[in-house]
């Protein structure tokens, strides 16, 4: 089976590090590719520059508080871009601003989770991430 590509949106060293470490602990065959600012992120999806072969990612955690283009403003041209739009969007962030959770589900996020502080639970929250959107939720074929 083909591995699931995920495209992590990140500029925590920190984050970046336990979400790697709880897709390894995974059973799913993972590929994870790490971006640190918006800016990145939509030339990784929109294959431009550097990202110009990059595969297409089966899915997509964003956080919101990124630099350049912040993950709103990422969401957004995603969501906007017919060929992109069917990929899942996973807003992990720190924010629990009503405002923030209003604006992602406004601009189509598929989910919207807080990043847990204690390490036990940030590790078994990107697990059950993983297990809803890669093993019991089905993925569009294009």
């Amino acid at each position: 089976m083909k591995p699931a590509n995920i495209l992590l949106v990140e500029d925590n060293e920190g984050d970046i590090i336990l979400t790697l470490e709880a897709f390894e602990e995974s059973k799913i065959k993972t590929e994870i590719n790490v971006v640190k600012n918006g800016e990145q992120a939509l030339d990784y999806v929109f294959q431009r520059g550097e990202y110009s072969n990059a595969a297409r990612p089966d899915l997509i955690l964003l956080d919101i508080n990124i630099p350049i283009y912040n993950g709103h403003e990422v969401l957004k041209s995603i969501k906007e871009n017919k060929d992109l739009k069917k990929i899942p969007v996973v807003m992990l962030t720190t924010s629990s601003n009503p405002k923030d959770i209003d604006k992602a589900y406004e601009n189509h996020s598929n989910s919207y989770v807080k990043k847990p502080l204690d390490m036990d639970d940030f590790l078994k929250a990107i697990l059950r991430i993983e297990e809803f959107w890669l093993q019991l939720s089905t993925r569009s074929s294009s």
